[in-house]
Parts: C-alpha cells; sequence; structure tokens
C-alpha cells in the first residue's frame, strides 16, 4: 500500500470519526433483504456501501473496482461523500481515494485473510467487505474504543437478485459471480472469526448460520426505546407510581463448567439490565441413575451422559467465582437446587438471598417437602407442567418463608403463544393479593418465559407479574439444553427483551385513577 493510500484512509476514518457521536457503523450491500430494513437504522451512523448501493440510501463511503459501478453511479447520481477505488472514477466536486484492487480468485482466499490480519496493506478487495470493515476498524482506532458494526444486505442468495432500489441494468449477470458466493461466505465467517475480542463487534443481518440476528431483529431495535424505570419527579404529582419488576437472566448450565464463559454470560447480563443471573446446581451421581449416566451421549465431553452432565455442573470454587463476580458487578445471583445434596450445600456454604426450586422437581414431593419444612429464606417455585392440586399443594406446604416467588411457566421449549395462558399470572397476583392478610410468606407473581420475544413477559407485567426471567445462552450450540429458547447475549436480543419488560412497566404505572400533570382540559 502507498503511503499516499495509507495517509488518506487514516485522515477518512479521522474524519468520519468526528463527525459521528454515535458508535454504530453500518455496511450495506446489496441483498434483497434491504427492502424491509427500517430506514432508522442509518440515522446518525457512518454508512459504508459497497459497489453501488448507494442507490438504496446515501453512504458516508463507497467501495468498488469495476467500471460497471462507475457508470451505474452516474446514472443514479451520486450520493457518497467519499469515493475509494481502483479505477479511474473521478467525478467532479467528490473526494476520490485510490488504492490497488486485490482480486477474488482461485487459492486467493487466505492471501486475502491474510492481510486482512495483518492490517499493513489496505487495498479493494474482491470481497469488498473485507475492505469495509478495514476502514471501519480504522474508524474504531482514532474513537479509541468499540464499534458495533451492522452488515445489511449480505444474503449471499444470488437467484434472488438484488434489493429493489438497488436493481440496475449496468450491473452484469456473470457465473462468475455466482460461483463467488460460497467463496465470500467462507470469508465473511473467518473475519467474523479474526474479529472476535477486536475493535469492532460485528453483527451479520440475515438467515445463516453465522447470522447474528434477522431482519426483524434489527428493525425492533430501532422501536423499542429503553425506557427508564425510574421517572423524574412531575411537579404537581410527585413520585410516579411504576410497579417493582425484578428480571431474571436464566443461564440454567449453558456456562458449561468454563468460568470464562460464566463471567462473560454474566457480565453480558447485567450490562443489558438484569436484576438477576441463575444457574443450576444438582448433584449428578444420586440426581441420576448408573444406567442414565452410563448412556451414549454426543458431546464435546465424551462419549455418554454421564461425561456431559458432569462437565456442566459448577463446583465449589466455580460457585464462589460466581458469587464474587456478582458482587462486584452489582447483580444478584440465585440457583434452582435440584435435589437435597445440592439444597444442603447451597445453604450451609454459600449465603445466597435466593434458591429456587424448578419445574423439573415438582413431581419429587418428598425433597420439596424437606425444603419446606428446613429453608426460611426466599424461594421461587416455577409451576411448569402442574395444576390447580398442585398450586393448592404449595400454598398448604410452603408456610415458613419470608417471600415466594410463585412464577407461571409453560414447561415446552418453546412455548406455542396459545399455551402461554398470561391469565395465570393474573390468578397468582389475586392470590398475593389474599395472601397478604394472611400469616404466611409473601407471594411476588412472576413469569418464567420459554416462549420466543417479549411479548408474553410484557403482558405478564401488565397481569401484575414482579419477576419475569428469560433463558440466556452465549452463541448457537447444537447440543446445549434450552438452545432453541435461550436468547443470545452475543446480540442485542436480551437488551430489547429488557427494554420492552421496563418500558411494560412503565405503562402500567398506577393502580389509582386520578388526572395526571399530562392531561389538558378541552374545554
Amino acid at each position: 500500500m502507498t503511503d499516499s493510500t495509507t495517509q488518506a484512509i487514516t485522515e477518512l476514518a479521522a474524519d468520519l470519526a468526528a463527525d459521528y457521536s454515535s458508535d454504530t457503523i453500518v455496511i450495506l450491500g446489496k441483498g434483497p433483504s434491504v427492502d424491509k430494513i427500517d430506514p432508522r437504522i442509518f440515522d446518525g451512523h457512518v454508512v459504508i456501501g459497497i459497489n453501488d448501493a448507494e442507490r438504496i440510501r446515501p453512504t458516508d463511503v463507497t467501495i468498488f473496482y469495476e467500471d460497471w459501478v462507475a457508470d451505474s453511479l452516474k446514472d443514479d447520481g451520486l450520493r457518497s461523500r467519499v469515493y475509494v477505488t481502483s479505477t479511474e472514477f473521478e467525478p467532479a466536486g467528490h473526494k476520490v481515494i485510490k488504492a490497488p484492487h486485490k482480486p477474488l480468485g482461485n487459492n486467493e482466499e487466505d492471501l486475502m485473510l491474510s492481510r486482512f490480519q495483518d492490517r499493513d496493506e489496505f487495498a479493494v478487495e474482491g470481497a469488498i467487505f473485507l475492505s469495509a470493515l478495514e476502514i471501519a476498524r480504522a474508524i474504531a482506532d482514532h474513537k479509541g474504543k468499540t464499534q458495533t458494526v451492522y452488515m445489511v444486505g449480505f444474503d449471499f442468495t444470488p437467484g434472488t437478485g438484488p434489493a429493489r432500489a438497488a436493481t440496475t441494468k449496468f450491473a452484469p449477470d456473470s457465473t462468475v459471480r455466482r460461483a463467488n458466493i460460497e467463496i465470500q461466505q467462507y470469508i465473511l465467517r473467518n473475519a467474523l472469526y479474526v474479529l472476535e475480542d477486536s475493535n469492532l463487534d460485528v453483527k451479520h443481518v440475515g438467515i445463516h448460520e453465522f447470522s447474528h440476528l434477522t431482519v426483524d431483529d434489527l428493525n425492533a431495535q430501532s422501536r423499542v426505546q429503553v425506557a427508564d424505570s425510574r421517572p423524574s419527579r412531575e411537579e404537581d404529582e410527585g413520585e410516579l407510581e411504576i410497579p417493582t419488576v425484578e428480571i431474571t437472566a436464566e443461564i440454567t448450565t449453558n456456562h458449561f463448567g468454563d468460568l470464562d464463559r460464566l463471567e462473560k454470560l454474566v457480565r453480558a447480563a447485567h450490562s443489558a439490565g438484569a436484576d438477576w443471573v441463575k444457574v443450576q446446581k444438582r448433584d449428578v451421581e444420586t440426581f441420576y441413575t448408573p444406567e442414565q449416566l452410563a448412556a451414549p451421549y454426543k458431546s464435546p465431553f465424551g462419549t455418554t451422559f454421564g461425561d456431559y452432565r458432569r462437565q456442566l455442573e459448577l463446583d465449589a470454587d466455580g460457585f464462589r467465582f460466581l458469587d464474587e463476580l456478582t458482587r462486584d458487578l452489582g447483580i444478584g445471583w440465585f440457583p434452582s437446587v435440584l435435589d437435597r445434596p445440592s439444597f444442603e450445600w447451597m445453604v450451609e456454604e454459600l449465603d445466597v438471598p435466593l434458591l429456587k426450586l424448578p419445574s423439573t422437581i415438582s413431581e419429587k414431593k418428598d425433597y420439596l417437602k424437606f425444603v419446606a419444612d428446613n429453608y426460611t429464606g426466599s424461594l421461587v417455585i416455577s409451576t411448569g407442567m402442574t395444576d390447580k392440586v398442585y398450586e393448592d399443594w404449595l400454598l398448604e406446604t410452603f408456610t415458613k418463608q419470608d417471600t415466594l416467588y410463585l412464577l407461571h411457566c409453560n414447561s415446552a421449549y418453546p412455548t406455542p403463544d396459545e399455551h402461554t395462558n398470561i391469565g395465570v399470572v393474573r390468578h397468582y397476583a389475586q392470590l398475593a393479593e389474599r395472601q397478604a392478610q394472611r400469616p404466611g410468606p409473601r407471594i411476588v407473581p412472576g413469569y418464567s418465559s420459554h416462549d420466543f420475544g417479549w411479548m408474553a413477559s410484557a403482558l405478564a407485567v401488565a397481569a401484575g407479574a414482579g419477576m419475569v426471567e428469560k433463558h440466556v445462552k452465549l452463541g448457537n450450540t447444537e447440543w446445549a439444553h434450552f438452545d432453541a429458547v435461550a436468547v443470545d447475549l452475543t446480540t442485542d436480543e436480551f437488551k430489547e427483551y429488557v427494554a420492552a419488560v421496563r418500558k411494560a412497566q412503565i405503562h402500567v404505572g398506577s393502580t389509582e385513577k386520578k388526572i395526571t400533570a399530562s392531561e389538558h382540559h378541552k374545554y
């Protein structure tokens, strides 16, 4: 790369870093999925376009290397601030940075990825998105902090054509172009791997296995605004009444016994705004039969079910690590205790503020009765796979506890919309009102979400839930339990979930009918 090109790209990145306060960058391709993108996604962010993607919307930077792109750009009217190209394209009144072109040919992809990792040589790569990512990295360097990069319109579906606004007579119908699709997908996968733990948080928007979120997910981010659960005081009506809702990020065993992975999960949940994280504790050797433990089971940890289950459990040091980490961060944690040895160990060894008895063990009445008789702290109890008979038994049996969080759930993974039955949460809220007039534990109604999305949880808040929980994971792992319904903390999906629940709190507001400061009489 020539010194002049190096300096030009550096100056471009510095200018863009100074012009935008946002820490978001959008790299715009031409796939038809762009037709479904909410245009607000682009507002206020650096936009880097590939080829003639500026036909879709104006860009800050356009990168290309083929002459037909120049013809298309001039035909539609130039809509970019800066052009980075290897061609002779030199439009009057527009800044152009000339850079060498490195074609994508047979056995060239590894060399292309090597250049991308070295960062010593900028070029307009055959996989142009690499050049766009390199400019994004330079912006992040200047800002000195991580930039979130959304890659939109990179559908890798040559048979479907481009987005409507990007349809042009100039683009050649090239068999070679279609053949390059698989190579470009390979390059993108590797680039995403290279950029892990870098100053770019890259999120591919699409439906591939390497995609981080769908178009619908991205659009939701432009619509959902994070609501402050503690609104400011209105001059003439005092502090607004906002119902308390505790949000639990249900990790279960998705840490896989790996403390680094556990820390990432906890930090991400805390960053998203969760009040609690929850894990599981079971004594593997007694919870399962010897036959179950010896059964064949395919996992990264061995060939038997026992190998798998033993690896998933945190040991004493792991729980102490979790306890210290959450104290440092200021987020709470509690465990599901699935058997008596786990319960006794947890009570004796760690001072946790809550314990949970999950739906998994609702038929183990002897163990549940033992907890009821020997524990007076606060308990979370999920009621999946149970009915009114179990509810009555719980209320008759658990009478010594400080607080019972009674969480309605359906134990189907995922739960169909028609089986969420949020009305049960309203029923638990009515139980709580009646119980408040009697001796015994305080009841907090709640909802444990095994459905997709945030809608049912927001409705649960409206029905009176004081706690909601959502399964979370770190990336996609085919062999992991609950993977289908857990939201991926490497995306913004859990942040959106938390934001929606907080907004539901605002909407529920006060139970007292009164005139608010925002009302003005028309008469």
